[in-house]
């Protein structure tokens, strides 16, 4: 694999192949030293045009866990600020020796472009509203892992919230979906994307219909600018519709599991602390992250065996 852009690159094999690599990972993270000499010699630059926590850290973190040199490139700090263009940005920090770059960007498909303008492998962090693969190989592998089994055939994920907007909405309907999961999308009509009649799910407006039959309920942020767009009346009115409160989570079967890609609005879309929901996965999610990514950058960069 020469780069991961989007899940439908990835392909079903790839899937398969990264969610089994990062079983792999899962145990060197468990040492005591969590740390191989696999990607020696290796340079990953992380490259955020948009803000970020989880995601940078967890491939900074990943990439020196695999005995890779990391380079973080800042927008604020950069000559972005004095005009130079993206090619010449990616140009410039390729001419230094890399092997792979992150990349985070508000326009959807630029890491596609960047990468006719370097030879090293590309990381898709986000591309506007289009893909996030690495968060929803993050969620197959958090999933399987609670659920103790690789056989996702008939689960029942329901994903919340501002559907239309959401780039990990996107990729974990396209990932879920390979791995046989029966996906339920539930938002008002204003969130949902115009070509969803398309898509392999079941669409539902009312979250309290579909409760009693979800294995993952899958919470979105809703990302206030919505409110501006005049897309939510308001945004008490969301959270009564579609937030989750003790009630609905009382309303889950046991055996159910609640996910947050993060950041997390509380008390809009989250109206209960994640630490007192029973099944919550919103920490192990953060954890798994590592895991998976280090799988990710492994798999590009890689021709060794781990040791």
């Amino acid at each position: 694999m020469k780069h991961l852009r989007s899940i439908s690159e990835l392909g079903s094999e790839g899937l398969h192949r990264i969610l089994q690599l990062t079983e792999n990972m899962a145990e060197i993270n468990s040492r005591p030293v969590p740390k191989v000499p696999a990607l020696r010699g290796k340079t990953v630059v992380s490259l955020f045009f948009e803000d970020s926590t989880r995601t940078r850290l967890s491939f900074e973190t990943a990439a020196k866990r695999l005995s890779a040199e990391t380079m973080t490139f800042s927008v604020s700090t950069s000559s972005v600020n004095k005009g130079e263009s993206l090619r010449d940005t990616i140009e410039t920090i390729t001419d230094m020796g890399v092997h792979a770059f992150v990349v985070r960007h508000k326009s959807v498909g630029v890491p596609w472009q960047i990468a006719q303008w370097t030879n090293a492998s590309i990381v898709n962090a986000g591309d506007g509203a289009h893909q996030h693969p690495t968060q929803a190989l993050v969620d197959c592998y958090t999933v399987r892992e609670a659920l103790g089994t690789k056989d996702l055939s008939g689960i029942h994920l329901t994903i919340v919230g501002d559907i239309k907007h959401s780039r990990v909405a996107r990729s974990n309907i396209q990932a879920f979906s390979m791995l046989g999961a029966k996906i339920t999308l539930v938002a008002p009509p204003t969130l949902l994307p115009v070509n969803v009649d398309h898509w392999p799910v079941t669409v539902s407006n009312d979250l309290d219909s579909v409760l009693d039959k979800t294995d993952v309920l899958y919470m979105l942020r809703l990302q206030s600018e919505r409110m501006a767009q005049g897309l939510v009346p308001s945004l008490h009115e969301y959270s009564t519709r579609f937030g989750l409160d003790d009630e609905r989570v009382a309303k889950l079967p046991s055996r159910s599991v609640v996910m947050h890609p993060g950041p997390m609005n509380r008390g809009v879309e989250m109206l209960i602390d994640p630490s007192e929901i029973p099944n919550s996965l919103i920490h192990r999610q953060v954890t798994n992250g590592v895991s998976v990514r280090m799988a990710v950058l492994f798999d590009l960069l890689s021709a060794e065996e781990l040791s």
